[in-house]
């Protein structure tokens, strides 16, 4: 080993000799060189210095993301917009932070506890409070997919904007026009009038894998035609502001002006639009959200022929399974979408949907997470006729739904809290009073007068009111005992609260 290290001419007469390194490549070969063959098998140079011949070792490379760039790169638009924004009279557009020194508005709903941060890198939003009007502009990115004009972009990159200004980057400008944008995918169409332009390649998200290389190419903070890259860090995230679209997360570093930028991956093949980053700060932190490219297609074609976009709806509030609703619902393993709630004039209670039912495929594709069904259901089409199998009182069934239209009512994913405790329930329960399920909204059930241990810690309250147990619908203190004894160490909870139904999860084991 140390004589490999100290003698590298020695080594490359040798592997001249045998054949495995040409003349004109030896001066390559240094100490440098010859350390690193030393920490390998010196069974490869000991061949080679009998004249054996020895397997080449094998080669790992990094993409070069600079022939894509030069391919593609003149593909990639800025996008400026200019209008009137409302703002509160104190001059705040509503933002607070980083974001507001950006002048950077979420397009979340503010209230949302996710909103500080999960953030939009675009255009500024609505304030709160008084409002005035004041004039308004940002920038985004963006990308042609027709030679004759067609850009792809974020919705909220143009909303409420008056002018849009596509500049390509040989330095011309073209004012742009809307087709049309879809807030429920953040999807907008842009038509500009020129020809002959150069446009990207479009591929298939659903051929990604986690740890692969990717591209972005956008303008942050202005800054145009940037480039950065990394990894897929996972596929189908579901983001608090919006169930339709199954996310691509990302550490390709991002940041405002990168919105409605395309990312690449290392064929040179767009298969997703840069959306959203996760930050406490308004700024770029390692975590970027990607559109898949199928779904932007999927709206641009709709745009393109009819102006609009469509999309289906189950009727139904879902939420994720645990380990605890595994094992309160008998359920091989913690996977599917929980019904908490069922439209009564929706698709889904007339295909039979009930409350305690998980959705566990639909059209034979697996629900892995409660993300995927609303996922699957906003990129169908209203009428379209589905097939779901759902697990119910430990039994699989299967059911046909005929979706409805998403602009009539959504439905949405429901989120509990998961905290939960050794010990008994911890419920202080009571029948409702007529005029109690009436305000309620609800025909019978319990009305939860104390919540303590497990059911407190798992987010039970006073006030709320007790529908079911792991399915069971119950309305007096025999059926409660009934059903608490058929439990195991675990148990859900059906509660309304505010108009809201949701499965609560209790562990008393």
């Amino acid at each position: 080993m140390n004589t490999l290290i100290s003698t590298p001419r020695r080594l490359v007469a040798a592997l001249i000799a045998a054949g495995m390194l040409g003349a004109t490549g030896a001066g390559l070969l240094t100490a440098r060189t010859a350390h690193a063959f030393s920490f390998g098998s010196p069974a490869p140079v000991a061949a080679a210095v009998a004249g054996t011949p020895a397997p080449a070792p094998a080669l790992v490379t990094l993409p070069d993301f600079s022939q894509i760039t030069q391919r593609y790169g003149a593909a990639v638009v800025n996008i400026s917009v200019s209008g009137m924004r409302n703002v509160s009279d104190n001059g705040d557009d509503g933002d607070s932070g980083a974001a507001s020194r950006q002048r950077q508005g979420p397009q979340i709903d503010p209230d949302d506890p996710f909103a500080p941060f999960f953030r939009y890198f675009g255009v500024p939003g609505n304030g709160r409070g008084p409002q005035m009007q004041q004039p308004m502009r940002g920038e985004g990115s963006g990308f042609i997919i027709d030679p004759n004009g067609i850009v792809l972009t974020n919705a909220h990159v143009v909303k409420g904007a008056d002018r849009v200004t596509v500049k390509l980057t040989d330095r011309r400008e073209f004012k742009a026009k809307v087709l049309g944008s879809d807030p429920k995918t953040d999807i907008a169409v842009l038509k500009i009038d020129a020809k002959d332009l150069p446009t990207v390649k479009l591929g298939d998200s659903n051929n990604l894998k986690v740890g692969e290389w990717v591209l972005a190419i956008g303008s942050p903070f202005g800054f145009e035609n940037s480039v950065t890259a990394g990894v897929v860090s996972a596929k189908g995230r579901t983001l608090p502001d919006d169930s339709y679209v199954p996310f691509i997360q990302t550490d390709a570093a991002v940041n405002p002006g990168n919105s409605g930028g395309p990312l690449f991956n290392t064929r040179g093949e767009v298969v997703g639009i840069n959306s959203q980053i996760y930050s406490r700060t308004g700024g770029y932190q390692g975590v970027s959200f990607a559109i898949p490219i199928e779904v932007a297609r999927h709206v641009e074609q709709q745009i393109v022929e009819t102006g609009k976009v469509e999309h289906a709806r189950l009727g139904v509030t879902v939420q994720g399974v645990n380990q605890t609703f595994a094992n309160s619902f008998k359920l091989a393993k913690p996977e599917g979408a929980l019904v908490a709630n069922v439209d009564d004039s929706g698709p889904a209670a007339k295909a039979g949907l009930k409350t305690g039912d998980v959705i566990l495929k639909i059209n034979d594709e697996p629900i892995i997470t409660s993300g995927d069904l609303p996922a699957y259901i906003g990129q169908s089409l209203p009428g379209q006729k589905v097939q779901l199998e759902v697990w119910r009182n430990g039994e699989a069934k299967t059911l046909v739904a005929t979706l409805g239209n998403a602009n009539d009512k959504s439905g949405k994913v429901a989120q509990a809290d998961q905290g939960v405790k050794k010990g008994q329930i911890g419920l202080a329960l009571r029948p409702l009073q007529p005029q109690e399920a009436r305000e309620a909204g609800v025909e019978q059930g319990m009305l939860i007068e104390d919540a303590r241990g497990p059911a407190a810690l798992a987010g039970v309250q006073g006030g709320d009111v007790l529908l079911a147990i792991n399915g069971t619908s119950v309305k007096n203190m025999d059926q409660v005992r009934a059903a608490l004894d058929k439990s195991g160490k675990s148990v859900a909870l059906l509660i309304e609260r505010d108009g809201n139904r949701i499965f609560v999860p209790v562990n008393m084991g």
